[in-house]
């Protein structure tokens, strides 16, 4: 009986579907098909295969339509608004107007906490503004102001930051008559760092507000709850006024939700990038509000992992006052981010109507949510949410993306069984028998995924030790050459290897490629599932890749596509065209935002490597399912293979000058540069050792590129060996984040610095408590920002202070680091510490003192040769000077 079958099979095999071809009978079966075949397909196709010259067209179709369509989604903006169109616009966002809060608050130049420019200046032109919009108000609405002025302190990476006397300008916009007592909070700083005029971050989002303030204030239309804009004076300390105005201020306790502004570039589109936390209705309130929606749960998640060098502001509200909201921030054009190009005059007057419309439209949609009046009660989770190439929003909850995500990967895992049954039934194979080829080809594409991974990782470890890192800084289409062509060459050339090796099979290789293509489709599924279980909710990336390829199966299935040899590419490119655009929209906006970071990651990070491993996540979302079809061309090795000679050729473009990663103003290299003084007393109160020079934080990986350009930078020693002498080094560390990267920190010795009037604890009175405690009881005096560094000596152990009470009850490691500024008063500080000693002699040193100080908005300060060594620096370095000290005494 058995023999009988495969009788009948071998006699039935020959037929004009190519899929059921017996081997011994194929060559005759082409020759048939080409004798058949139509115009059209005697133009594409050849032997099964496509030919090779319609590749380049292949390939160029997918760039086409991301540089037509996804490139030109990512940077739309509105037409913006005029004070022209005002009077048919009565109750829009003028974008004119916010442009010239902006020129008017950029006009006072940096605004340090403690500068002039910051405690009165930046006041006095919110003050003028709100001067003009109290004199619009109309008939609706009531406006209070108060300006706040506080002291405090909180935690921030473990260390305590200290401030005194800071400023918030605050108002309030209420229905006229209203007694409610929940509000909405919308809050960005005016203060800057002392780098630049601070017109991104964040004087674009102080003048924003201004505008939203201005139309509400005149409007017709009440809000049903009212709305508190916080203008805080000190952000960049960081995150100062913040913690004063919700731990302090009287309408703080009354805020019920937020919208927080700020910036990490200048201008474009704001991205929604934290929300929440567990509070889904206010995704559904942004959904139905917004009108230029732009936001991503993967930047959510990468930006609370700490993907991204920043904090911003909705920390603050979240911790220490529990305030559920929305975090949005610029990010297009990093590269000014805290430089002095940060300029008004660049910013696109688009990104204030784009920004501005949201806004207006948010406060009147969150002001008027029933959840608002108890926030507590909706708290129901996290959310999963993206906007589809600006277009519209999509949101749901996290139990639904879970359910979504299993769904459909068993959905998609179903439908490649069902596909691979149906193969076996067509080609006369055995299942187990093409069972066993599913496995041989799965492996080939793990080995192709593998080696895919190693390849760019190889080569971006090589441009590091050849010294050419950051290549792509400016020419950011480098990056496709070096990291992602090399991926999709490892991709694809091992199943070609796969598919030369084993090219007597019986499978057309039509269904060889459908075979490697499901085998991707179950990688991917697999990864959903797994990535689901983390509890990762950027899962839903890999969902939509399941979910559309699993459409391109369903309908080849059901059409019997499937068993033709080429014609089945066609429903899987047009199922795939969604959701290639908006992977590559994503991609280009996520790369546009992170190579300028790459500038200021420091020097400790191979920012190759970091680009690589990004380029190959990148690339297997969105050329997973394209690239396994270039097998169906014929010469296809040779098509992969050139992948590689574009990697080859942008390496030789890399170590040109056209690779430079630096350009003046547009891309530039930054350096943090101190003229510091440093001195050490023993425990007689002796100079132990000085010494000054300058002290050089770099931000990226190509410090050496100015070592031959800078004066006296050949002679620059690493402060290494300086921190196993010294606490924390030895060195003005301005603040929490320098010390994280202090010993990457480079020294020139230099000629005095000229100071003001230098940082001093003085001992106001010293007690012994008991034989084995002591109590010193000082006052600090010094610029606006010092930093205070406590280390115990001799076995001593601080067992109390007047500073925040969590380094001691937490027990952190000493030495402790204090970072305290101050603003409109320069009061001394008075601080008391008690410290222990088990044996109770006093007689040695108790503990180790050390202040540093900044005078980070003092031009005047700087010396003739502190400016002849800042001149030095090439014109694509952006170094941000000022004097500073670091004195230490024994107690």
């Amino acid at each position: 009986m058995s023999s009988e079958k495969k009788l009948r099979r071998r006699v039935i095999t020959p037929t004009t579907d190519a899929s059921n071809a017996d081997p011994l009978l194929t060559g005759r079966q082409l020759h048939l098909e080409d004798d058949e075949a139509n115009c059209c397909e005697r133009a594409f196709v050849s032997r099964e295969k496509i030919k090779w010259y319609w590749a380049p067209a292949f390939i160029g179709f997918w760039l086409l339509i991301y540089c037509a369509i996804s490139i030109p989604a990512s940077n739309h903006l509105p037409r913006p608004l005029s004070i022209k169109d005002e009077a048919k616009n009565p109750e829009r966002f003028i974008a004119e107007r916010a442009e010239l809060n902006l020129q008017r608050l950029v006009a006072l130049g940096p605004r340090v906490v403690g500068s002039r420019e910051n405690e009165m200046g930046s006041v006095q032109v919110i003050t003028s503004t709100m001067q003009k919009v109290r004199a619009e108000l109309g008939a609706v609405h009531d406006i209070e102001v108060d300006v706040q002025v506080a002291s405090g302190s909180y935690i921030h990476w473990n260390a305590v930051n200290m401030y005194q006397s800071i400023q918030n300008f605050v108002v309030k916009i209420s229905p006229k008559g209203s007694n409610s007592t929940t509000y909405v909070l919308i809050n960005s700083h005016y203060d800057s760092v002392p780098a630049g005029p601070g017109a991104g971050d964040d004087g674009s989002m102080v003048a924003i507000m201004l505008e939203t303030l201005r139309v509400l204030a005149k409007s017709k239309y009440a809000l049903k709850h009212p709305a508190v804009f916080l203008f805080n004076g000190a952000e960049e300390n960081p995150l100062q006024a913040s913690h004063a105005f919700i731990t302090q201020h009287k309408w703080a306790k009354n805020c019920k939700a937020l919208i927080n502004l700020d910036s990490a570039g200048n201008g474009g589109r704001e991205i929604l990038f934290q929300s929440g936390p567990n509070h889904p209705w206010l995704m559904k309130s942004y959904r139905r509000a917004i009108k230029h929606p732009y936001a991503s749960t993967m930047a959510e998640e990468m930006f609370q992992h700490n993907f991204i060098p920043s904090d911003t502001d909705f920390r603050i509200f979240r911790d220490h006052g529990a305030v559920p909201g929305l975090d949005m921030a610029y990010q297009h054009n990093g590269y000014v981010y805290h430089t002095r190009f940060d300029r008004a005059e660049i910013i696109p007057r688009g990104s204030f109507q784009n920004t501005g419309d949201n806004l207006l439209a948010l406060i009147r949609e969150i002001s008027s949510a029933p959840e608002l009046e108890d926030t507590s009660k909706h708290a129901e989770g996290h959310t999963v949410y993206y906007d589809v190439m600006g277009w519209f929003l999509v949101f749901y909850t996290e139990t639904e993306g879970i359910i979504l995500n299993v769904v459909v990967s068993i959905g998609a895992i179903v439908a490649c069984a069902v596909a691979i049954k149906l193969m076996a039934n067509n080609s006369g194979l055995k299942l187990s028998k093409l069972l066993k080829r599913t496995l041989h080809t799965f492996a080939a594409l793990i080995l192709g995924v593998i080696a895919g991974a190693i390849l760019p990782i190889i080569i971006a470890v090589f441009m590091d030790l050849v010294h050419i890192p950051l290549s792509w800084f400016t020419q950011n289409w480098l990056v496709l050459g070096l990291y992602f062509c090399p991926f999709f060459f490892g991709l694809g050339i091992v199943p070609a290897l796969y598919f030369h090796y084993t090219s007597t099979d019986r499978l057309p290789i039509g269904q060889r490629v459908q075979l490697l293509m499901h085998c991707h489709c179950l990688f991917v599924a697999l990864l959903t599932l797994i990535l689901t279980i983390c509890s990762i909710r950027s899962a839903f990336v890999l969902m939509l890749t399941c979910l559309f390829y699993t459409v391109g199966v369903v309908f080849n299935l059901a059409t019997n596509l499937h068993s033709r040899n080429v014609a089945w590419i066609i429903p899987h490119i047009v199922c795939y065209v969604p959701p290639f655009l908006f992977f590559v929209y994503f991609s280009h906006s996520f790369l546009a935002t992170f190579i300028p970071m790459f500038g200021r990651f420091g020097d400790s990070l191979n920012p190759d490597l970091i680009l690589a491993v990004f380029s190959v996540a990148v690339g297997l979302l969105v050329a997973g399912f394209i690239v396994p079809m270039l097998h169906m061309f014929r010469k296809s090795k040779t098509i992969i293979c050139s992948l590689l000679g574009i990697t080859l050729l942008c390496i030789i473009i890399a170590a040109t000058p056209l690779g430079f990663p630096y350009r003046p103003e547009t891309s530039v290299q930054r350096f943090s540069v101190l003229h510091a003084k440093r001195t050490f007393h023993d425990e007689h109160n002796n100079v132990r050792r000085s010494e000054t020079g300058y002290f050089i934080m770099p931000q990226d990986r190509r410090t050496y590129s100015v070592k031959n350009k800078v004066i006296n930078m050949t002679m620059a020693r690493s402060v290494k060996d300086e921190c196993k002498k010294e606490t924390l080094c030895g060195y003005p560390m301005y603040n929490m984040r320098w010390h994280k990267t202090r010993e990457h920190g480079l020294w020139i010795p230099a000629s005095e610095p000229v100071l003001g009037p230098l940082p001093a604890a003085k001992v106001v009175s010293k007690k012994q408590l008991t034989a084995n405690k002591m109590r010193f009881e000082m006052e600090l005096t010094g610029p606006d920002h010092m930093g205070i560094y406590i280390q115990p000596q001799n076995g001593a152990r601080v067992v109390g202070w007047s500073f925040h009470q969590a380094p001691l009850r937490l027990n952190f490691k000493p030495p402790y680091y204090i970072y305290f500024s101050y603003g409109v008063n320069s009061d001394a500080l008075k601080f008391w510490v008690e410290l222990e000693k088990p044996n109770g002699d006093w007689r040695t040193p108790t503990f180790e003192l050390g202040l540093h100080g900044h005078w980070n908005h003092h031009k005047e300060l700087h010396t003739a040769d502190f400016k002849k060594f800042l001149d030095s620096f090439p014109s694509y370095v952006d170094a941000t000077p000022w004097p500073a000290s670091y004195e230490t005494w024994l107690y």
